[in-house]
């Protein structure tokens, strides 16, 4: 049945709900766009520490090293003291993660922590950045599920759990369990239909909430862009894995040349 002509009925009614409907589009983009970018982040930051870490504590004890052997060869105090800054960087204050033997870090429980927990198998990301494919599969699925979609609280709730899911998935790159859950979505019960009509009002409130959200994401993706993995990942737009790569052959340089330098200070001293 049709519902009754009224006052809201008007073009001036039907030009402010397209507008509404334009601005949830929008900020569904919007919000794929900063998801995306943070998982981005967090698969460098996590791929960063397990792939480089080993090389950078390497480069740390062959920077004490060095220092201890010129200090041992000169007896300057400046050298003396400069030794033992380098011996200390390499044995640091234990952090929040040490602490709990890497389960927790300062923003909380960690991913492998969560699985391990959850009896889920502990799959760190391959790549920072999934395949063009997955990264499809997840755009069309969140434009789909969206909770900002939703009609009442009950189904908000619902498509909330349901893209913990998906974001999961496709942070570790798994296209099969994102076209497993988008099977899933298609069986799932159909959305209520949205009412013909709404009160002005009620549109005037979704475009000032629709406003606000936007300025948390953009306050959101400000923050992921000025920390500094956000800062590396400028610098390889196209291929953060590429970049990944770069810094490892360059650690991997500088590892050889503090040995070299090493090896020419023991013979020296010998």
């Amino acid at each position: 049945m049709n519902a009754t002509p009224d006052a809201d009925a008007t073009p001036g009614s039907e030009r402010l709900e397209k507008a509404v409907r334009t601005a949830e589009a929008a900020l569904i983009e919007y919000e794929i766009a900063v998801e995306t970018f943070r998982i981005e982040v967090e698969n460098f930051s996590r791929l960063h520490h397990q792939r480089l870490g080993p090389m950078y504590a390497r480069l740390d004890e062959l920077d004490a090293q060095v220092a201890e052997a010129v200090a041992a060869r000169t007896g300057d105090p400046e050298d003396i003291r400069r030794a033992a800054e380098a011996r200390g960087a390499v044995l640091p204050m234990p952090r929040v993660e040490e602490l709990f033997f890497g389960w927790i870090d300062s923003d909380g429980m960690l991913p492998e922590a969560q699985a391990m927990l959850n009896e889920q198998p502990v799959s760190p990301p391959s790549r920072v950045r999934p395949t063009e494919e997955t990264r499809k599969a997840y755009r069309d699925l969140v434009r789909r599920a969206h909770p900002d979609l939703a009609q009442d609280d009950a189904e908000r709730e619902r498509r909330e759990a349901f893209l913990v899911r998906v974001n999961k998935a496709y942070a570790d790159g798994d296209l099969a369990a994102l076209t497993a859950l988008a099977e899933e979505w298609e069986a799932g019960p159909l959305p209520e239909p949205v009412a013909e009509l709404l009160r002005s009002e009620e549109l005037y409130a979704r475009l000032e909430w629709l406003a606000q959200r936007k300025e948390m994401l953009a306050a959101r993706a400000a923050e992921l862009e000025e920390s500094a993995i956000g800062a590396m990942l400028k610098m390889a737009p196209e291929d953060p894995d590429a970049l990944l790569d770069e810094i490892a052959e360059q650690l991997l340089g500088k590892v050889a040349e503090r040995e070299r330098e090493l090896a020419r200070l023991t013979q020296v001293q010998d």
